[in-house]
């Protein structure tokens, strides 16, 4: 029987919260399954649409985008802004046939190491049964 393929997930951290939130998980030897790769932003309200669709288009089997707790972000209302991006990126996603388990918006404090292991652990646990993602090149051969 064939192993299992891992999922490869890009995990999109506000600086100010749920990157710290990750931090304190390392520090703190909180384990959770290292299928996320993070890139961190200076707040989630600054997510470019663009860069969850390189994502996908590159082969991500899945996006997670980190920010601050609705009411306390630096920024005032950059997590806002981050809703509203992701409800009409849902949408898109939606459409080009990526399933909804594959895009997650969390709000994670940077008090919230034991939750970032809980949210990480749960997408890994959905997107597996779902195998890798077929990239549009491989669609269309």
């Amino acid at each position: 029987m064939p192993e299992a393929v891992e999922p490869k997930i890009l995990a999109i951290f506000c600086n100010w919260c749920t990157y710290l939130a990750a931090d304190l998980a390392g520090t703190s030897r909180i384990k959770y399954p290292a299928n996320i790769r993070v890139v961190r932003v200076m707040c989630s309200g600054r997510v470019d649409p663009q860069f969850v669709m390189d994502a996908f288009a590159k082969g991500a089997d899945g996006v997670l985008i980190g920010g601050c707790h609705p009411g306390d972000c630096h920024y005032q209302e950059g997590n806002y802004k981050c809703l509203r991006r992701f409800e009409l990126l849902r949408r898109m996603v939606k459409e080009m046939g990526i399933e909804d388990e594959r895009f997650r918006l969390e709000w994670i404090s940077a008090s919230e190491g034991d939750r970032l292991r809980t949210v990480v652990t749960d997408m890994v646990e959905k997107i597996r049964p779902l195998g890798p993602r077929q990239t549009l090149t491989e669609v269309t051969q």
